[in-house]
């Protein structure tokens, strides 16, 4: 039954407006993306949902597009921007893109495991809830193999954001979150932050937006060769921080500045 549900996901576009829209930003991810896509195909697909997934690559020249492309599943997307610009900016264009009823983005490292997708889901379909946060800070939540040094950097950084933005999250940074399509347009379309900090930025907009925030405790694992360095990242995640408050302070969130992708757009266009 699972084989035939993913030969059906794999062969069948799903509808216009799919259940789901899973969005995986990539850069020169060639030695982990097929097995992260692997283990996320079969998950969905065993669950039945109409749903789709998105790769957004950032300006990768490892053949990560490539090997991508080279699968030809009738209902994986490929973003191609033409060159690196950050996390942030990669999430904003899949998360644009998506057509789903509900639209999680997630790490193509695959350091949270698609299974945990099912607590969100329960989440955020129970209500009410718009966008639900996979959390290594909550009880329940477990993390392997993180350093003493990220540990504590964490766990600085997250004091800092209480702070100053004054969000009640517990955990910003996790790279597993799932929003409702309302929330996910209304807040990637004032997404402007192309950094790690954006995950920050999306949910100081879902407060500023009136969109309810839940979290769930995950399972997580520090993949080995992380592109985050420790050492560099604290103070870009200082900068952006002002950079937030001082956009909002000049108004600079009241509209929208970012349109959803269409099919015509060039970042979706198969190159020769």
């Amino acid at each position: 039954m699972t084989y035939a549900l993913f030969d059906q996901w794999r062969s069948t576009p799903s509808s216009s407006r799919p259940r789901l829209s899973v969005v995986i930003p990539t850069y020169n991810e060639a030695e982990r993306i097929l097995p992260t896509l692997a283990a996320i195909a079969v998950h969905i697909s065993r669950s039945g949902l109409d749903w789709e997934c998105i790769v957004s690559d950032d300006g990768s020249t490892d053949g990560t597009v490539g090997l991508v492309e080279d699968l030809d599943l009738a209902n994986l997307k490929v973003i191609r921007a033409p060159h690196n610009q950050g996390k942030g900016a990669a999430v904003r264009n899949g998360m644009l893109a998506a057509r789903g009823d509900l639209i999680l983005f997630c790490d193509a490292d695959n350091s949270t495991p698609i299974d945990e997708l099912d607590h969100l889901l329960a989440r955020i379909e129970q209500g009410p809830c718009d966008v639900v946060v996979g959390s290594r800070a909550s009880a329940g939540a477990t993390v392997a193999n993180r350093s003493n040094l990220r540990e504590g950097l964490s766990r600085g950084l997250q004091w800092l954001v209480r702070v100053v933005i004054r969000t009640t999250v517990r955990d910003t940074q996790c790279g597993f979150k799932l929003f409702t399509r309302t929330a996910a347009h209304s807040i990637f379309s004032r997404q402007r932050l192309d950094g790690f900090a954006f995950d920050l930025e999306v949910l100081y907009l879902a407060k500023r937006l009136g969109f309810s925030v839940g979290e769930e405790p995950v399972r997580w694992f520090d993949a080995p060769f992380s592109k985050v360095n420790p050492l560099v990242e604290p103070f870009r995640f200082l900068r952006d921080v002002v950079r937030i408050r001082g956009m909002a302070m000049f108004g600079a969130y009241r509209e929208p500045v970012c349109p959803p992708l269409t099919p015509e757009s060039p970042l979706l266009q198969q190159t020769a």
